[in-house]
Formats: C-alpha cells, sequence, structure tokens
C-alpha cells in the first residue's frame, strides 16, 4: 500500500501542474487569436509553446486519467461483472498490455530522446523554440508514469479482489 500511496501521490502533484498547463495553454492560445486578428502580429514560439503545452497536458495527465479510472475502456461486458472479477480483468490488462507497452516505449524511446538531448535539437522553424529536446523527453516520462501508475493499480486492483467477497 505505501508504494501505491506513493506513485499516486506523484501522479496527483503532476495532475496539479497539468491543470496550471491547459490554463497557460488557453491563455496564450487567446493572446495568440487577439494579436494575430486584432494587431495582425504573430510569433512561432508563441504557437509553438502551445504545441508543447498540449504535448505536456496529454503525456503527463494520463496516468492520472488511469488513476481516476476515466480512461476509455470498451466496456460491452466490464459494466455487468462483479467488482471481484472487474477487479480481475484490470489486473489482467495491466500486466498483459498496460506494463508491457510502456516498457517497451520507453526502451524505443530512449535512445531517440538521448540524442536529441546530445545536439540540443531545436525548433526547425525560425523564431521556434529551442526546447524540442524537452518537448521529447515527455515520451520516456509519459511511459514512466504510466508504468508506474500501472503497478499501483495491480496494487489496489489485487486489495479489491482480495477484500471484496462477491463471486465473479
Amino acid at each position: 500500500m505505501p508504494i501505491a500511496s506513493i506513485i499516486h501521490s506523484i501522479n496527483d502533484g503532476l495532475s496539479k501542474l497539468v491543470s496550471m498547463f491547459t490554463l497557460l495553454m488557453v491563455l496564450i492560445m487567446f493572446t495568440i487569436v487577439v494579436l494575430r486578428y486584432g494587431f495582425n502580429l504573430g510569433w512561432i514560439a508563441m504557437q509553438e509553446s502551445v504545441m508543447y503545452l498540449h504535448a505536456m497536458v496529454f503525456l503527463l495527465g494520463a496516468a492520472h486519467t488511469l488513476k481516476v479510472d476515466e480512461h476509455v475502456r470498451v466496456d460491452i461486458f466490464y459494466r455487468r461483472f462483479s467488482a471481484k472479477r472487474k477487479a480481475l480483468v484490470n489486473i489482467a490488462g495491466t500486466v498483459l498490455f498496460l506494463l508491457p507497452l510502456n516498457a517497451v516505449i520507453i526502451f524505443l524511446s530512449w535512445d531517440y530522446v538521448a540524442t536529441s538531448w546530445s545536439l540540443l535539437e531545436s525548433s526547425q522553424e525560425a523564431g521556434g523554440l529551442p526546447l524540442v529536446f524537452i518537448l521529447k523527453s515527455l515520451i520516456p516520462l509519459f511511459a514512466i508514469s504510466m508504468f508506474l501508475q500501472g503497478v499501483a493499480e495491480i496494487i489496489t486492483q489485487a486489495i479489491q479482489y482480495r477484500s471484496n467477497g462477491e463471486q465473479g
């Protein structure tokens, strides 16, 4: 339980950061529209910052979405299952799909991100942000946070499975 609590705390912190990024993204997008249509002004870096924030919102918010069980689920059969059977399905899905997929993402993205960092890769656009290497770093960070949340989910669902007396 303490491991799951630590992971949940980390993802709660990320979700608060995502909330701030979402507000910032909206404000910057509003500013871009006002400047473009009101004053005929625009900057590539400002537009790219919205793209960066958008990536941060989705990639850093995914683990929290899993934590609060708000992810997309095709539940034709799942909704009719008992709590015990749902816990078993969640454990199986996490072990068979979530953890291996995120391990592969971490493994495959590591060199990609390391190369970007070694070059301090920047935008190809004139006037763009010189932070592409940071943007690419979100890929393994996403996979790590999802992997950790998957571990927390296995622990939580195992407790649910053991504590629920219903027959699946």
